[in-house]
């Protein structure tokens, strides 16, 4: 047998672009149906992981889908808005303890996420450098997004406009970073988190100015009585948020008709959550509450039906691929004849072309199976990465 495995061996090695295009076929289908469902089996892990922990979510009525990935993933798309009287309305119900979140805004393509420090107590985030949140204007950065930009606490990160022809005169905040999230391998780690009034003030809900008052430059100033003072389009509107001028900073109106995403509400008990969701269940209410679990797993069983349609169409192809590797070896079998002569002459019997054949065919499916089991190691080491760049960015 050694013989043959030498003998089968030299003649691989020769014929070296037959021997590969044979290899490359057997290892690719045998590998994407493998990391096609270790890819699935680790979303699926990552996406029901994060759901199951996140209780119900109260958002606008429309995509319960949209409401799950942007509030949980912070997802691209982003759903209609609620009031953050929502938010206040679960708490007095006294059935659960709301946390609101505002995911709208970016900075530099993350994620800008308003909320309040109940968030980072829900999710279990600790501080890895720097400090939590403690006024406007500061910001808590994911671990990757502070690895990928090279930030840390000190520096400064600036928010994206939504569009280049910004006609409210919303500016970009520059936010000052004072706080690195250690690693949680969740989609927190591509975040920027920020007070709810942080994303308020990035809105143009708020906003800090001069003090008129106190002002001596009268080019700003357009009319001044005893009881007001009226400033031109000249006066200063900050997009920096520091010491000096954090006093200044306001917002008009009622603070809770502000907007907000979606509210994670956390209710005492099971009997609580359920009697919350009645609660929702109104053809006329223009809100919805949702277990984001169930939301995810239908969309799981949606990505299942495609893979049996593609794993269908990878077993049609392997089953081609085994025939033609078949007709391959049939054709070499033809084009070898003289080869085979030879061996006979020499006094081999048909066992011998047996063996050697065998032996090719051995040698091939070993280096195909350790060729794909590499790959698949490597898919393994990187799942986490790939599915999040993939499913949940």
């Amino acid at each position: 047998m050694i013989d043959s495995l030498y003998i089968a061996w030299r003649y691989v090695r020769f014929n070296k672009i037959k021997t590969a295009t044979l290899i490359a076929c057997i290892t690719l289908i045998a590998f994407l149906p493998l990391a096609l469902q270790l890819l699935l089996d680790e979303s699926e892990r990552q996406l029901m992981s994060r759901a199951v922990s996140t209780p119900l979510l109260v958002g606008a009525k429309g995509s319960a889908l949209d409401l799950v990935m942007n509030t949980l993933y912070f997802d691209d798309e982003v759903p209609e808005s609620i009031a953050m009287m929502d938010a206040d309305r679960v708490e007095e119900s006294g059935l659960a303890f709301p946390i609101p979140v505002y995911a709208r805004f970016r900075a530099r393509d993350y994620r800008i996420v308003g909320t309040t420090l109940d968030y980072f107590d829900f999710r279990g985030l600790e501080i890895a450098a720097g400090r939590p949140l403690a006024i406007v204007g500061d910001a808590v950065l994911g671990a990757a997004v502070a690895d990928r930009l090279g930030l840390k606490p000190g520096d400064a990160l600036i928010s994206s406009p939504e569009n280049l022809f910004d006609l409210a005169g919303v500016y970009p905040l520059k936010m000052n970073v004072v706080g690195v999230l250690k690693k949680s391998h969740t989609s927190d780690d591509l975040a920027v988190f920020v007070d709810i009034k942080t994303a308020w003030i990035i809105e143009g809900l708020g906003h800090g100015h001069q003090d008129l008052i106190k002002s001596q430059d009268a080019s700003v100033i357009l009319k001044r009585t005893e009881k007001n003072v009226t400033a031109n389009a000249k006066l200063r509107i900050y997009t920096e948020i520091s010491k000096l001028n954090l006093d200044s900073f306001h917002f008009h109106g009622d603070d809770s008709k502000y907007r907000v995403t979606a509210v994670i509400a956390l209710p005492n008990d099971t009997k609580s959550g359920t009697i919350l969701r009645g609660r929702y269940i109104s053809d006329g209410a223009t809100n919805q509450i949702l277990k984001p679990a169930d939301v995810i797993d239908g969309l799981l069983q949606n990505i299942f039906r495609i893979k049996n349609v593609i794993d269908g169409v990878i077993f049609l192809v392997g089953i081609a691929t085994v025939l033609a590797i078949v007709l391959v070896f049939a054709l070499s079998l033809r084009l070898r004849q003289r080869e085979i002569q030879t061996i006979f002459k020499l006094g081999c019997s048909r066992m011998t072309i047996a063996k050697l054949m065998g032996a090719e065919i051995f040698i091939i499916i070993v280096s195909s199976v350790v060729l794909c089991a590499l790959m698949i190691a490597v898919v393994n080491h990187f799942s986490n990465d790939l599915v999040r760049m993939a499913f949940i960015r």
